[in-house]
C-alpha cells in the first residue's frame, strides 16, 4: 500500500509566488496555500502538515509573528518552518532562526536548492515522527502507553467540554493475573498481555476510540461521544472478545480461561469538573466489578 505524500503549507501574500512554489512541489507532496497569516494559522491547526513555507514581510502579520504564534502553540510548534524572503541581510536570518524557524530560502527562487531543502527537512520530519510515535507505544504490547493516553484523555477532555458531548472511560484489569504470572512465569504472561492488548485495540472499530496499556495488567479505553448505556455495550464486547481468545488459566476462579474485569464511566463534563474525576468514577466502578465476582463488567 502506497504511503500517504507528505503536506506543505505555502504561505505568501503575493499569489504569484505561491503559484511559482506550488508547480515546483506538487508533484511530489500535497500542497496547502495561504495568502495572510491568519489563513495560515488556521490551515496548521486544522490540517495535518509537514512543513510550512512561509514568507517573512505580509501585511497585517508578517512571518515572525507567524511563526511565533505557531511555536507557542503545543498543536502546531512541532512543524518546522522554512522562511521564505528577499532579504539576505545576516541579522533578518537571525532573527528567523532564533524565534524557530530552520532554514532560509532566498527569492529569487533557484528550483534545485527549493526542493533539496524541502526534501531534506521532510526526510528529517519523518523520522522524528516516527520515533515521537515510538515513545507513545507501549513497548510489549504495541499498543498506545500511559503517556498518549494522558494526552489523548486531555485532550478528548477538551473537545467534549467544547461541544457539551458526552465522554466514556473504561478501566480493565485481568483477573488474577499475578496467580497466572505465577504459575506460567513472566514469558507466558507477557505473551497474554500482548494477546490482551491487540484483542482490546481490535475491540474498538470506531476512529474515535482509544485504547491504551495503563500499567502492569490494567488497560484504558476513551470512548468519545458515548453515553453510559453504549460505553457498557463496548465493555462487554470486549470482556467477551478477551474471554474468546481462550487462554488457559488454570489458576482462575472465575474462569478457566483468561478474563477481565471492567469498570465503566461517563460523563458530559462541565467548567469545574476534571477529567481525574471521571477516571476515579471508572476505577471504583473496576473495583465494584472485581468484588462482585469478577469477569463483568459495572457501571460507575
Amino acid at each position: 500500500m502506497e504511503s500517504a505524500r507528505q503536506t506543505i503549507l505555502i504561505v505568501d501574500d503575493s499569489r504569484l509566488n505561491v503559484q511559482i512554489l506550488r508547480d515546483m512541489l506538487a508533484d511530489q507532496y500535497e500542497i496547502f496555500c495561504a495568502t495572510s497569516g491568519e489563513q495560515a494559522l488556521s490551515i496548521a491547526t486544522s490540517e495535518n502538515v509537514d512543513l510550512i513555507l512561509l514568507d517573512v514581510i505580509m501585511p497585517e502579520m508578517d512571518g515572525y509573528e507567524v511563526c511565533t504564534s505557531l511555536k507557542k502553540n503545543p498543536q502546531t510548534r512541532n512543524i518546522p518552518v522554512i522562511f521564505i524572503s528577499a532579504l539576505s541581510d545576516t541579522e533578518d536570518i537571525t532573527k528567523g532562526l532564533d524565534i524557530g524557524a530552520i532554514d532560509y530560502i532566498i527569492r529569487p527562487f533557484n528550483q534545485s536548492i527549493v526542493k533539496a531543502r524541502v526534501r531534506n527537512h521532510l526526510e528529517l520530519k519523518k523520522y522524528r515522527d516516527l520515533l515521537e510515535k515510538l515513545s507513545l507505544l507501549d513497548g510489549l504490547t504495541g499498543i498506545a502507553n500511559r503517556r498518549y493516553f494522558d494526552e489523548a484523555f486531555d485532550k478528548e477532555w477538551r473537545r467534549a467540554l467544547r461541544n457539551r458531548d458526552s465522554l466514556s472511560v473504561l478501566m480493565l484489569d485481568i483477573d488474577y493475573f499475578k496467580k497466572y504470572n505465577d504459575y506460567y512465569g513472566h514469558l507466558r504472561g507477557d505473551d497474554c498481555l500482548r494477546q490482551v492488548g491487540q484483542a482490546l485495540k481490535n475491540s474498538t472499530i470506531r476512529g474515535g476510540d482509544f485504547v491504551a496499556r495503563y500499567g502492569g495488567e490494567e488497560f484504558v479505553a476513551i470512548l468519545s461521544s458515548t453515553p453510559a448505556e453504549n460505553a457498557f455495550i463496548v465493555a462487554e464486547k470486549m470482556r467477551k472478545d478477551i474471554e474468546s481468545l481462550q487462554i488457559s488459566h488454570p489458576m482462575s476462579t472465575v474462569s478457566e480461561y483468561v478474563t477481565v474485569s471492567i469498570g465503566a464511566a461517563a460523563i458530559i463534563p462541565e467548567q469545574g469538573m476534571t477529567p481525574a474525576g471521571l477516571l476515579e468514577k471508572a476505577d471504583k466502578a473496576l473495583y465494584r466489578a472485581k468484588s462482585e465476582g469478577r469477569n463483568r463488567t459495572a457501571l460507575g
